[in-house]
């Protein structure tokens, strides 16, 4: 009931919030001033770099949770994919209705909150259960984060300034994945060989450290949010599918939990459909076989953590400025001549990924498969600003939140599969633990093609999709 209630008084409090009239241009609304638009960005790429940099330096801890806690390959799998998509699953798309009817930045500020507490209490996890309890919680934080950000981010800028603002953004992400290798592999040889700590009944491994040390960031991005100024959000389209007014306590339920965007979703099945398919199954890519880089490196070639995040922080610096500026150009470019632009050149340059991780575990040496890695990461740094630009430009303004949590919900959840498939495919197909190389190769073969043949269809709908919009004055 409470909720039901919650959603009625902010709904018009969003609509008072509103000042644009429906159907207007985007040349006659009042956009945030520069400064305030660019604040929000910076602290934003602040909370994107805590949460890729928690996620990485968790992968970099993943030989030493498997030998501590005695967990085969599957179940190492499991924390690191499955174990985190269970409370999104539930959670996930809720708070990101959340993003469409109350301000923003309290929802993100209350995300960011969530992760530092719960990666905090992970380091003092005592059980396999208690740690997968942990990644389940952690989810909640951050299936929050990105759809309040991309929505206010696409009522912080105007169109032509929305894909630099995207574009700024991956600088949080640039810098988790990159000085997470480097900041952890520093961490665990530093406290590799402390001896274990007692507080009351619990006993705290030296890597644990790190997880308390990660997590209190996170509070301080959290008060640096209630500072940034909510932008007006653009009022819904005439047209656009609404949540019905004075609906029933079930029927705001459904609203909640996705229906309504799910039916928007679902009308625009021809552009949405193969573009969802082939984002999500790129996450097998970008969270799944990432997380098994460094088991990899140290049961292949003998690398220890430090050594790897040495190597792989310094080639993903490059690799993803590279990409930054490889993707601007490349988009820009094609925009000139595809109205398509931004799911073309996710195409092109996803094959390009796909390339490079069947290739990467195959190279001889340690540090040829690094540079085969990072130049992947190179072009799916370059794919994903206009992967994040498609899916804001043709997503209804009245619930881009929850459309967007659906959408990172199927990259998450495919993502979050992906670590866990290679490691039944280790456990159940391969079995010597020597040979990781070899499972990479067939799961990146077997499944990355289809991801790029799923946004290869999806170029000609969603450019009829883009016309249509334009057409419209939108």
């Amino acid at each position: 009931m409470g909720i039901a209630h919650a959603a009625a008084a902010t709904e018009i409090l969003a609509s008072e919030e509103m000042a644009i009239v429906e159907g207007s241009p985007a040349s006659a609304r009042q956009w945030s001033p520069p400064g305030a638009a660019y604040w929000a960005l910076f602290v934003i790429v602040l909370a994107t770099f805590l949460t890729f940099f928690d996620q990485v330096v968790f992968g970099m801890l993943a030989q030493r949770i498997k030998t501590d806690f005695g967990l085969t390959d599957s179940q190492l799998g499991f924390l690191a994919g499955p174990a985190s998509i269970i409370c999104y699953l539930f959670i996930g798309i809720p708070l990101a209705r959340l993003a469409d009817i109350f301000p923003r930045k309290y929802v993100l500020a209350g995300g960011v909150t969530v992760i530092g507490v719960i990666t905090a209490l992970g380091g003092i996890a005592q059980t396999f259960t208690q740690f997968v309890g942990t990644r389940v919680f952690l989810a909640a934080g951050g299936s929050a984060h990105a759809p309040s950000s991309y929505s206010l981010l696409a009522d912080a800028f105007p169109p032509k300034k929305l894909t630099r603002a995207f574009a700024l953004l991956q600088f949080g992400f640039i810098g988790g994945v990159t000085l997470g290798p480097i900041v952890g592999g520093m961490l665990i040889g530093m406290t590799a060989h402390w001896a274990p700590t007692y507080i009351g009944g619990l006993k705290i491994l030296g890597w644990q450290w790190i997880m308390v040390w990660i997590g209190i960031p996170g509070l301080l991005v959290a008060l640096l949010f209630l500072t940034v100024k909510e932008p007006l959000r653009l009022a819904p389209h005439a047209d656009a599918a609404q949540p019905p007014q004075n609906a029933s306590l079930g029927r705001r339920l459904l609203t909640f939990s996705g229906f309504d965007a799910a039916q928007a979703i679902h009308a625009k099945r021809r552009v949405y459909y193969p573009l969802f398919a082939g984002l999500a199954l790129s996450a097998i890519e970008t969270f799944g076989l990432q997380f098994w880089r460094v088991p990899f490196m140290i049961r292949t070639f003998g690398w220890n953590e430090a050594q790897i995040g040495a190597v792989m922080g310094s080639m993903i610096l490059v690799a993803s400025l590279m990409g930054l500026l490889l993707g601007g150009i490349f988009v820009e470019w094609l925009a000139k001549r595809y109205k398509d632009a931004n799911v073309r050149a996710a195409a092109i340059l996803f094959g390009c990924v796909t390339v490079c991780s069947i290739v990467s575990p195959l190279m001889p040496n340690g540090y040829l498969s690094l540079g085969v890695m990072s130049l992947g990461a190179m072009f799916g740094i370059a794919g994903a600003v206009p992967q994040n630009a498609a899916i804001q430009r043709v997503a209804p303004n009245a619930m881009r939140g929850q459309v967007t949590a659906i959408y990172l919900f199927m990259f998450t959840f495919f993502g979050a599969m992906g670590s866990f498939i290679v490691g039944l495919v280790q456990d159940l197909v391969i079995g010597n633990e020597a040979e990781l190389w070899k499972t990479l190769v067939i799961t990146a073969s077997v499944l990355l093609p289809i991801a790029t043949l799923c946004m290869v269809r999806a170029i000609r709908p969603y450019r009829e999709e883009v016309e249509a919009l334009e057409a419209a004055g939108r």
